[in-house]
């Protein structure tokens, strides 16, 4: 991990915090960096979700009841 140049102070479940704690020691690594690299992927997963959302953007809506109707017409439901 780079070195930090920002600090937090973060609260954890006893229970999320020992599990935390277990899987640092268990890959030699920090709690700091298992949260780092958590929040990391998180952003990853919203940019990339957003990257889709811009892909669809200029495709055509349609109504619930049409999907459903659609959905029936295919016999999926």
């Amino acid at each position: 991990m780079s070195t930090l140049s920002k600090r937090s102070t973060v609260y954890f479940e006893p229970s999320i915090h020992q599990a935390l704690k277990l899987r640092a020691a268990s890959s030699d690594t920090s709690v700091s960096e298992l949260i780092d690299e958590a929040v990391r992927l998180l952003m990853r997963e919203d940019q990339e979700d957003l990257a889709a959302v811009r892909q669809r953007a200029n495709e055509a809506e349609i109504s619930y009841e049409e999907l459903l109707n659609s959905l029936h017409a295919d016999g999926k439901i």
